[in-house]
């Protein structure tokens, strides 16, 4: 009988080393804006490049990290991935400048491109069949923890000490995502040689499942102007303060909604999950938009965190299940490349519309923008499903 225990010692240190590697990611991301503007004296626009470069990066490494992990020796590919990302954790300290930030944020994005893909993938093995919605719920639960603790550590460091503490705290989340990491026992497969001869789009992506990483996209466009701005737009509304606290109210939303989430996907499908949270995260973008006070800067946060906390998990088990068993790794890479080109965009696209015009304007699009993933969830997926669904009963 199939072992379907899901918390087992393999699981665990997945998760925990993709936990630091999104601590190293997050604390970084609400951070280095800051620091860009008022230590390297750096624009609006390259604001958002310091983000569009590291996201650019795990954009064209995704589909190869997709590739590499089903057809070679998966520990060697987490093993340097995780080894990169450590390394340039420890640059940091060094960069006085943004030409050099600029491309060690590149070099930073190969390092976690590579990463997430072959973590995410390693560990839908990892999960047993009948559990992959729960499985995958809690996995991408501990990125939102990352998503709360990371922004609120980076933030207050910032406030308290400095950007250079807060960079050997970040060397110190790379090396534990290195060492917790590598102490997994990671499910190998066989090598597959006409894979490996083959460079055909084919082999780098997985057609089944762009339907719904173009929605995923879609929805990290707008995602991009949280992690990327919202620092800086706190501080434009005169309450600085709650900006760590507005991820610590978005990822408790999420976490408290991830154990009955998983199960509502695995027992009723993910429509049940996607139209809410997609009404949810739009509402909160509009009204974060119109914020002024701390409460509705926080309400806001606490909508957005129910409205993601649903989506995220939900995107990437579509996308996972859409595609054959023996590619999962690029099923994997092939949504994170389209939701990555969505959030690399958006920071820069939404950082041009509030240097245009204002971050209240920025916000306001970014929630016209969330509410478009209905009409191409439903058209790109929901609808295919139910024309599948007519043939099987006619």
């Amino acid at each position: 009988m199939k072992n379907d225990r899901l918390w087992n010692r393999d699981f665990i240190a997945v998760c925990i080393s993709s936990f630091f590697l999104f601590m190293t990611f997050y604390s970084l991301a609400v951070t280095l804006p800051v620091y860009v503007k008022d230590t390297l004296q750096g624009s609006t626009q390259q604001i958002g490049l310091v983000m569009t470069y590291f996201i650019i990066a795990a954009v064209i490494f995704r589909p190869l990290a997709g590739k590499w992990i089903d057809e070679l020796n998966r520990r060697k590919v987490i093993f340097i991935s995780l080894a990169l990302f450590m390394i340039c954790s420890f640059v940091y300290v060094g960069i006085n400048s943004l030409s050099a930030l600029f491309v060690l944020r590149f070099l930073h994005g190969v390092g976690f491109g590579i990463a997430t893909t072959a973590t995410g993938a390693v560990v839908i093995d990892i999960i047993p069949d009948q559990r992959k919605g729960e499985g995958i719920g809690y996995f991408s639960l501990f990125m939102s923890l990352a998503m709360v603790i990371g922004p609120f550590v980076g933030l207050t460091i910032m406030t308290h000490y400095s950007i250079y503490v807060l960079f050997v705290v970040c060397i110190v989340f790379a090396v534990l995502s290195f060492v917790i990491g590598m102490s997994a026992r990671i499910p190998e497969r066989a090598p597959r040689e006409k894979a490996k001869q083959s460079w055909h789009w084919k082999s780098l992506i997985e057609p089944k499942s762009i339907p719904i990483s173009l929605s995923g996209s879609v929805l990290a466009f707008s995602y991009g102007a949280l992690t990327t701005f919202i620092s800086i737009y706190a501080r434009e509304l005169g309450i600085e303060q709650a900006a760590s606290y507005f991820f610590v109210v978005f990822a408790a939303m999420i976490v408290l909604s991830r154990p009955f989430t998983g199960k509502l996907f695995d027992r009723m499908g993910e429509h049940i999950l996607v139209y809410p949270g997609i009404i949810l995260f739009t509402i909160g973008m509009l009204g974060l938009s119109q914020s002024h006070t701390t409460f509705i800067f926080l309400l806001m946060g606490a909508l957005i965190g129910l409205g993601y906390g649903a989506l995220l998990p939900s995107f990437q088990t579509i996308a996972i299940k859409a595609a054959p068993s023996h590619r999962r790794g690029l099923a994997t890479a092939t949504y994170f490349v389209f939701f990555d080109s969505g959030y690399g965009i958006g920071s820069y696209v939404l950082g041009i519309i509030a240097e245009k015009t204002n971050y209240h304007t920025m916000y306001f699009v970014a929630g016209i923008v969330v509410a478009c993933t209905t009409l191409l969830y439903y058209g790109l997926h929901h609808r295919k499903m139910r024309t599948v669904a007519k043939k099987v009963y006619s």
